[in-house]
């Protein structure tokens, strides 16, 4: 989170290829074996997918100006065959619709599965403001109807093209009916919302630029602003292309539908959250817990995750439209009537609760910069890599990171994996990758970097990113993918404890 403050075919050739992909001998002493990819259904329909033919098209090409082309739908998730509405505002004459589902298609990244003819647009109203708190809204009449049937499930990217060639995106997300054996890709919807200054106004600032009058809630009913998915884009489309890719058994949901229900992970193998993934209501943070103490796996591939508490809230458009934070229990008009559901961060009081209670470890330090220092190589993870403990690769960190939680609540047995000195603003800090395991046999891996994602770009990521940085990344990725699709962490990889290595802050 960009806070403003600091605070907040037999067995012998099969082995022979196993080492061969893994880097390391079957007989390798110490080393436990990379378990073989599960073979289900589902996960041959993922790669049946991913073999049709993908399409290089799928980018935007040009902007525009601000209010060229936008639009939002009316659902942030449908399930394959409902239907969504899309509300569209253009200042040009006409506009097309296409749908994209990310993935992996050969290395295209996405392919067309829909596209609409050329409709004519309109300039819809400016946004509406309300005046308590502060949150904008897009009063738009619906221009389209789009039907989902032969959509498989994933993530994707609606792009709207105005008739002067302008672009933008309507993220949306047709999610699993079962997650049963699979791993679950998680969009970050929440998040992305937060930080949407469409209408001027987010979570964070309002027109002043400073917080004062930012809003206290916030709303699904607009478009995102920029591109319209630049938090999916930066945070979470990489991670997907190389799940995808991976050929395992992939389930997909949003951070409202966890919220919404109770069952969502039933039979699961893991939970993967991406690069940003902060805002987190009560019932997302029990239902995941419950799921990880049932043998359910989670991977963090971010930093900062499960930092702020939140409610849900309704509108006219459906449950789950708006995105409560006031970030301050004082402020929040259920402070005095119900503390355990005001809304500041998990760890402050009335009730604290610190997310590295889940996570393992914890958000510490914006603006985050540094190399990923390996504390422990023979970590499962870190398999094929070619890490040495201290090895270093930089850009990796950053621009938040996570860390350990002397003051606790933090799972044991755990280990800190990586330990890496970085800059945070004039400062000097640790940030931390962790690994836990619990008595349901379920492990959680949490990388301790926002910047783990965008990493596998290598340099085209920026801030120092490396081709070995990527390679690194991309590989301990790939290894935890092939692991978490294989069943409860823990049995096969206990986690070895060794907190008691470090001293308060060293």
């Amino acid at each position: 989170m960009f806070m403003r403050t600091l605070r907040g075919r037999g067995p012998l050739a099969f082995l022979l290829a196993l080492s061969t992909v893994t880097g390391c001998s079957p007989s390798a002493a110490g080393k436990r074996e990379p378990r073989p990819p599960v073979p289900t259904r589902a996960a041959a329909e993922e790669r049946a997918e991913n073999a049709r033919p993908g399409t290089a098209d799928w980018r935007i090409a040009r902007k525009g100006a601000e209010h060229e082309i936008e639009g939002y739908a009316d659902r942030v998730s449908v399930l394959p065959g409902e239907s969504f509405r899309l509300f569209v505002s253009t200042t040009k004459g006409a506009f097309t619709a296409e749908a994209f589902r990310m993935g992996w298609y050969g290395g295209k990244q996405a392919r067309k599965v829909w596209g609409s003819p050329s409709t004519p647009g309109v300039r819809q109203a400016p946004a509406k403001v309300d005046a308590r708190t502060r949150t904008a809204s897009a009063p738009w009449r619906p221009t389209l109807t789009v039907a989902t049937a032969n959509w498989p499930e994933g993530s994707y990217l609606i792009r709207l093209t105005a008739s002067s060639g302008a672009q933008r995106y309507v993220p949306l997300t047709v999610r699993s009916a079962t997650t049963a054996g699979r791993v679950v890709v998680m969009n970050a919807t929440t998040t992305w919302q937060a930080y949407n200054m469409w209408g001027g106004y987010d979570l964070y600032k309002g027109p002043s630029g400073g917080d004062g009058d930012r809003a206290s809630v916030v709303s699904f009913d607009r478009p995102y602003d920029g591109t319209g998915a630049v938090k999916f884009m930066t945070y979470e489309q990489p991670a997907i292309a190389l799940a995808e890719k991976q050929g395992i058994a992939l389930a997909y949901t949003t951070d409202n539908d966890l919220h919404y229900t109770p069952g969502l992970l039933a039979g699961a193998r893991a939970l993967l959250t991406l690069g940003h993934d902060e805002y987190w209501s009560t019932a997302m943070r029990r239902h995941t817990t419950q799921a990880r103490d049932r043998g359910v796996n989670i991977a963090f591939l971010g930093a900062n995750a499960v930092n702020r508490h939140i409610r849900f809230g309704d509108t006219a458009l459906g449950k789950g439209r708006l995105v409560v934070c006031y970030k301050d229990a004082g402020s929040d008009p259920l402070a005095g009537q119900d503390p355990a559901e005001t809304t500041q961060d998990w760890r402050l009081p009335p009730k604290p609760r610190p997310e590295s209670e889940l996570i393992g470890i914890q958000y510490n330090c914006f603006p985050a910069e540094g190399a990923y220092t390996v504390r422990r190589p023979d970590f499962w993870m870190f398999q094929g890599t070619g890490a040495r403990k201290g090895s270093r690769y930089p850009g990796v960190i950053g621009p938040e990171s996570d860390g350990i939680n002397f003051a606790g609540p933090t799972p044991r047995p755990i280990e800190i994996v990586a330990h890496s000195p970085i800059s945070c603003g004039n400062t000097t800090m640790l940030a931390d990758s962790s690994y836990y395991t619990v008595k349901s046999g379920a492990g959680v891996f949490a990388a301790g970097t926002m910047r783990w994602v965008c990493s596998m770009r290598g340099p085209e990521c920026g801030h120092g990113v490396t081709e070995a940085s990527r390679r690194f990344v991309t590989r301990a990725t790939e290894n935890l993918l092939r692991e978490l699709a294989a069943g409860p962490l823990g049995r096969s990889h206990p986690a070895r404890d060794n907190l008691g290595e470090f001293a308060v802050g060293l």
